[in-house]
């Protein structure tokens, strides 16, 4: 048989075409669509049995709202064609750079939902739980796909390469970091303050503002915040301060906390949990902020 040539290869890519747009919509568009339909559902499930009270819910539907409002705002500003004149405007990098750490971002935070919800909240007949597990996997699957399209048109940028993941990661580590101290202290703040604790809390949220303000910084060209000075300089001396930071919080977080941890109730078995997992995320934040240090020197080398 005879192909009929440039007619034939023509039909192969109008199908192809047809098959990715949709409705008029692109594939990208179609995973918007799925990220917001999971990350809803996940959240209007819990919601029906009231406020959540644990410090773990609280995070988990944080994390499904903030996925549908990245998929909501990614999906509209691509529609309308926004995306253009922002990246023409106001960022220093492509859209696909934003979008795709913001992806990578919402994949990590429905990563830690998952785990956490699955671990804490499903039982084998609690049906509504299951579900909402489900729908928030489903949700983290579809955002890992779209994550994984985005970087493979944005090989270059901030937030989709090594220096802008350290810094959201931070972040986000900083984040959980806050929910299991809540969780610790949740009912025992007013008459249990040990002077180390309170300590490791405040270098929690020094390092954290810092790193919320430079991420900004990376991406936007109208303002630039830290204009008078050399940003990869300023990110040294941070990431310096941050250090000894993490490290004086990863000597007397565990070292307090267990000392005047009372293991004798098995209904206060739930801070024992905090207890470490805030201990492990220090140590993690703490090679995080090791791993960026060691990063910016290695750009400022380059740049001699």
């Amino acid at each position: 048989m005879w192909s009929n040539g440039p007619l034939e290869h023509s039909s192969h890519f109008s199908g192809i075409r047809r098959r990715t747009m949709l409705f008029g919509l692109s594939l990208s568009q179609s995973f918007r669509i799925l990220e917001m339909a999971f990350c809803a559902l996940a959240l209007i499930i819990p919601m029906f049995r009231g406020p959540m009270s644990s410090p773990y819910g609280i995070w988990c539907e944080f994390v499904w709202v903030f996925g549908l409002i990245v998929a909501v705002v990614v999906f509209v500003i691509e529609k309308c064609l926004v995306d253009k004149v922002i990246e023409l405007l106001v960022l220093k990098h492509s859209w696909n750079d934003l979008s795709c750490g913001l992806n990578l971002l919402s994949s990590l935070m429905l990563l830690s939902a998952c785990l956490i919800y699955c671990t804490i909240f499903v039982c084998a007949t609690c049906i509504a739980d299951i579900i909402c597990a489900i729908a928030s996997i489903l949700a983290f699957g579809v955002y890992v796909v779209d994550t994984v399209m985005l970087k493979l048109k944005c090989p270059a940028g901030y937030l989709s390469n090594v220096q802008g993941i350290l810094r959201f990661s931070q972040a986000f580590v900083a984040c959980l970091i806050f929910t299991a101290v809540y969780s610790y202290f949740k009912g025992v703040e007013k008459w249990f303050r040990p002077v180390g604790l309170i300590w490791c809390i405040l270098v929690y949220v020094v390092c954290f503002l810092p790193t919320v303000v430079v991420i900004p910084s990376h991406l936007q060209k109208c303002v630039d915040l830290l204009r008078c000075c050399n940003l990869n300089k300023l990110e040294l001396v941070l990431d310096v301060v941050a250090v000894a930071l993490y490290v004086s919080a990863a000597i007397l977080w565990p070292v307090f906390g267990y000392k005047n941890y009372k293991r004798d109730s098995k209904t206060l078995d739930y801070r024992f949990h905090d207890l470490n997992l805030v201990t492990i995320l220090t140590y993690v934040n703490l090679g995080l902020y090791l791993a960026d240090l060691i990063w910016t020197l290695i750009v400022l080398c380059k740049k001699r």
